[in-house]
């Protein structure tokens, strides 16, 4: 077996489209065959047929159009979420507005119809890397996710690891990194609840990644705290957070207590 074989059976992935119109259902199934890493592939018309499928083969991956009759695509999404072993999801929908609940669910990612062949590779690529990072011999701890980040066509994949901060803007947070800043259709409260282990909300406008803090300044009566990065920033602490903000600064960027 050569090594690009070996790579290629790495990825294999078991996939299974979900849409209740047939057209659009076929033209999902015939984008997903051309993936190389799609190495089985099944299609259901609602939700129903979908669950009979997954109790019956099991899949990596479900792309998932949203409105259906019955239990539509966000409702299914719950319930796959309390798998033993939950698939991936991929939200394949003609509308944008339901991005916001996509990923508070977990979504992989969120594609717009007609989806483009390149778009779903993409989405495909992604599934394959946070597999490859779940694997049981791989470090539990390196937790990477990939958000992909659409500007004029071109989809640029931001690793967790390259955030040095987060900001809100509404229902849409802003990536910063060395490079940049990238606005994402992600609102900074999943963001807090998802990268709980390495990064805190210090502000109501601001999380930070614990490994990229140099320290704290007192500015009159607040805090500030300094980050790494392309260039020195200083963001404010809020009161209530600089307690806690110290305490995972000396014992390291592990989960905070769980207050619920």
């Amino acid at each position: 077996m050569t090594e690009s074989k070996e790579q290629e059976e790495g990825l294999a992935m078991r996939v299974l489209a979900v849409d209740d119109e047939q057209p659009a259902l076929d033209e999902l199934l015939y984008l997903l065959r051309a993936e190389p890493a799609v190495t089985e592939l099944h299609g259901a018309a609602d939700a129903t047929g979908a669950l009979r499928i997954l109790r019956a083969r099991g899949a990596d991956a479900v792309f998932l159009d949203i409105n259906m009759p019955g239990l539509d695509g966000m409702e299914l999404a719950g319930v796959l979420a309390e798998f033993a072993n939950p698939p991936a999801i991929v939200f394949v929908t003609a509308h944008e507005d339901h991005a916001v609940a996509a990923f508070d669910l977990g979504a992989v990612d969120y594609l717009l119809k007609p989806v483009r062949q390149q778009r779903l590779g993409a989405a495909v690529r992604r599934i394959a890397q946070r597999r490859a990072r779940t694997e049981p011999e791989s470090d539990p701890g390196a937790n990477n996710e990939v958000i992909p980040v659409e500007l004029g066509g071109v989809t640029t994949l931001v690793h967790r690891s390259q955030v040095n901060w987060v900001e809100a803007e509404g229902d849409y947070a802003r990536l910063h990194t060395d490079t940049g800043s990238h606005l994402v259709r992600i609102p900074l409260s999943a963001l807090q609840e998802r990268w709980r282990d390495d990064f805190l909300r210090v502000h109501r406008s601001y999380l930070v990644a614990l490994g990229r803090v140099t320290g704290l300044r007192t500015a009159g009566s607040g805090t500030l705290v300094c980050l790494r990065g392309a260039g020195p920033v200083e963001l404010p602490v809020s009161r209530r957070q600089v307690r806690e903000l110290k305490q995972r600064l000396v014992h390291g960027p592990h989960p905070a207590p769980d207050r619920r």
